[in-house]
C-alpha cells in the first residue's frame, strides 16, 4: 500500500474526505427522497484521500490484494481526524465506507449545492483551477486507470479532487447533507 503526504496551509475546520473506488452501484436501492446505503454495497474504496488545514494524505491500495489493508487503515484513521467531515456527495462516501468497513461515519457538511450536482459543473461555475487533474473531473476514468496500475494519474486525480473540494468549501460553503439511511445487507 502506498501513502502520499503533502503539507499545506489552509483555512477551514475539519477534514475533507474523498474516496476513489471500484465497483458498480446497486441501482435497485436508489430512492428519490433519501439515500439508501445499499446503493453503494458493491463499491469498494481503493484510495482514501483526506485534507485538513495542515496537509493532505492519500492512502492507496495499489492492487485488489491491498484493499483489506486499506480498509483497516481507514478504520484506524477516521476516529483521529478533525471534525466536521466534509465531502462532495456525502451519500457516496458514507455508503461506501459503511458497506466496506461496517462503520457509520457521519459527514456533517455536504459540498455539493444540491443532490446529484456534478463536481465538474461546480468547478466550472466557480471558475476553479484543474489542479493538474488528468481525468478532468471525470471519475469514471479512475477505475480503468487503477486496474492498469496507472498510479501516477490516479494519485494526481485524487489530489486534484481534494483541492477542488477545498476551494468549493472556501468559495461557496457547505450545506446540511440530505437524509441518509444505513441499511445492512
Amino acid at each position: 500500500m502506498k501513502l502520499i503526504t503533502e503539507p499545506i496551509v489552509s483555512q477551514f475546520d475539519g477534514t475533507i474526505i474523498d474516496l476513489e473506488t471500484t465497483g458498480d452501484f446497486s441501482k435497485q436501492y436508489k430512492h428519490p427522497e433519501y439515500s439508501d446505503s445499499r446503493e453503494y454495497s458493491n463499491i469498494k474504496p481503493v484510495f482514501f484521500g483526506f485534507m485538513t488545514s495542515r496537509g493532505i494524505e492519500i492512502h492507496c491500495a495499489e492492487s485488489k490484494s491491498e484493499i483489506n489493508e486499506l480498509l483497516s487503515t481507514i478504520v484506524k484513521l477516521v476516529p483521529n481526524l478533525p471534525k466536521p467531515f466534509h465531502s462532495f456527495n456525502t451519500p457516496f462516501e458514507t455508503g461506501v465506507l459503511f458497506h466496506s468497513t461496517g462503520e457509520k461515519i457521519l459527514f456533517e457538511r455536504e459540498l455539493n449545492k444540491e443532490r446529484y450536482e456534478a463536481k465538474r459543473l461546480a468547478v466550472e461555475v466557480l471558475k476553479l483551477q484543474n489542479y493538474d487533474d488528468p481525468f478532468l473531473d471525470n471519475g469514471k476514468m479512475f477505475p480503468p486507470a487503477w486496474e492498469k496500475g496507472n498510479m501516477k494519474d490516479c494519485i494526481a486525480h485524487n489530489r486534484a479532487d481534494l483541492f477542488k473540494e477545498r476551494d468549493i468549501l472556501l468559495k461557496r460553503g457547505f450545506r446540511t447533507p440530505d437524509e441518509f439511511r444505513f441499511i445492512a445487507m
